[in-house]
């Protein structure tokens, strides 16, 4: 023996210091890597003054995160019209105290949100390889986590419950309707009152006619046709069922998280997994979903955070969107 290693002892120490150095990378850098991914979608009317909207998602906050929410705090600069939360933003049993040092200069400003499982359940350790397994499961020894203190903050802030329905608001000058619904990987969706739910909301709506003094039935009988209206479908998880219902149901722009962009990436291949049943290619981003012939823009967002007990991302940097609405005729 002269104590030289062979080729396949070199090529494994070479691969092993690879594996250390990308976890390192990973763990301490890209994890706190915090960027702003911009997009504009085209789906105002014509003339329509554009519209800022701030998507945050998967923050998965710990009260002691205090470089993430302080970049979230930051996000207020942008001056963003409507926030679309889409869930997961709790991730330990403190969490909330996170979350409102976090969304406190977003005070006032329009929002809409819909829960994700980690609203409900707080993380456990697991086997991180059972992540490329496919869709994570819940625990039965998880803790439940204060929801009802989430949406009583939310409150607060001004925004809307999304989860299983739908309301409607007006932004400069352009009418909204907002339907969503609760965590589909937790099964919590209920796709059968959608239809319900937007049936009332626009039975409800006095169709912003200002010429008509009656705000009833005669009202909306004399209408000949309705005043222009963006219609918007919001969810945790992206799952098929629900892309293609939220199509079905005639949304032209559709809010998603879960994901995290794969959380673990390949550079020139992309996500390993999506935990759900959307393509790869689509894991994050802003894309076109289409179902028969219908289709809708789909903006889904890798999320800002991970669980506290795999804090680690590669090649796909934590993220929120700043998505600018424009005329579809631009």
């Amino acid at each position: 023996m002269n104590g030289r290693l062979t080729p396949a002892a070199r090529i494994a120490l070479a691969i092993g210091a690879a594996g250390v150095a990308a976890f390192a990378w990973g763990s301490l850098v890209e994890r706190t890597r915090w960027t702003l991914r911009r997009a504009e979608v085209p789906v105002l009317p014509a003339g329509a003054e554009p519209i800022r909207v701030l998507h945050l998602s998967d923050l998965h906050m710990a009260p002691w995160q205090r470089d993430k929410q302080d970049w979230v705090r930051s996000l207020a600069d942008l001056e963003p019209d409507l926030i679309v939360d889409t869930g997961d933003n709790l991730g330990h049993e403190q969490g909330l105290e996170g979350i409102r040092r976090a969304f406190e200069p977003f005070r006032g400003i329009l929002g809409v949100f819909v829960n994700g499982s980690n609203d409900y359940f707080g993380p456990v350790p697991k086997n991180p390889f059972g992540y490329f397994m496919g869709p994570s499961r819940h625990r039965v020894t998880s803790k439940r986590l204060d929801i009802d203190a989430l949406h009583a903050y939310f409150a607060e802030l001004g925004w809307q419950d999304l989860d299983n329905t739908a309301t409607s608001l007006d932004l400069r000058g352009t009418h909204f309707e907002f339907f969503g619904v609760d965590d589909p990987h937790k099964g919590y969706d209920r796709l059968d009152l959608i239809a319900g739910a937007i049936d009332e909301l626009r039975a409800d709506d006095p169709l912003g006619d200002e010429t008509w003094p009656d705000p009833g039935p005669l009202r909306r009988a004399r209408r000949s046709t309705p005043r222009p209206t963006v219609t918007i479908g919001v969810a945790h998880a992206p799952y098929q069922r629900v892309l293609n219902s939220f199509v079905n149901h005639g949304a032209q722009l559709i809010f998603a998280g879960h994901t995290h962009g794969g959380q673990v990436c390949v550079p020139g291949f992309g996500a390993l997994v999506t935990n759900c049943d959307i393509p790869r290619k689509q894991v994050k981003g802003l894309s076109v979903w289409r179902h028969g012939l219908r289709s809708a823009f789909l903006n889904v967002s890798a999320g800002l955070g991970t669980s506290i007990f795999a804090p680690v991302r590669f090649a796909c940097p934590p993220e929120a969107t700043l998505i600018t609405l424009v005329p579809a005729d631009r």
